[in-house]
C-alpha cells in the first residue's frame, strides 16, 4: 500500500530554495524570479504611462523621475530579467521538445553568457552613450 506523501509546510517557498539543487534547478529559480520581476515591472510601467495622459507637466515629471539613479538601476534589472527570461524560455522549449536535453547544462551556461553580453551592451549604451 502506498503511503501518502507528507505535504511540505513551506509550500511555495520551496520553489525558491537553492539548497541541494543542480545547475538546472538554479536556472528555474532565476527564471521564476525574473518572471515575478517582469510582472511587477509591467504594472509599474503601465501606471507610469497612465500618468503621461495628464499633460505636458506630467511628461516632464516622468522624464525627471526616469533619470533618477534608482530608476536607471531598475531599468538594468529589467534588461537582465528580460534577456534571461526570454532566452531561458527558449532553452526550456528546446528541452520540452527533446532537442536540447543532452546539453541542457551547456544551454543554461549559454543563456547566462548571452544575458551577460546583452546586459553589458545595454549598460554601455545606457550609461556611456547618453
Amino acid at each position: 500500500m502506498n503511503t501518502p506523501k507528507k505535504l511540505n509546510s513551506r509550500g511555495i517557498l520551496d520553489w525558491f530554495d537553492p539548497r541541494g539543487r543542480n545547475v538546472g534547478g538554479w536556472g528555474f529559480i532565476i527564471n521564476r524570479l525574473s518572471a515575478i520581476g517582469l510582472t511587477v515591472y509591467l504594472y509599474l510601467h503601465l501606471f507610469m504611462l497612465g500618468k503621461l495622459a495628464k499633460g505636458p507637466e506630467a511628461f516632464d515629471t516622468f522624464i525627471a523621475t526616469a533619470k533618477q539613479p534608482i530608476i536607471v538601476f531598475g531599468e538594468m534589472l529589467v534588461i537582465i530579467a528580460g534577456l534571461y527570461h526570454g532566452f531561458n524560455g527558449l532553452r526550456i522549449a528546446l528541452n520540452s521538445f527533446g532537442i536540447a536535453v543532452p546539453a541542457q547544462r551547456q544551454f543554461l551556461y549559454a543563456v547566462a553568457g548571452i544575458t551577460l553580453v546583452g546586459t553589458i551592451i545595454f549598460g554601455v549604451r545606457m550609461f556611456l552613450l547618453h
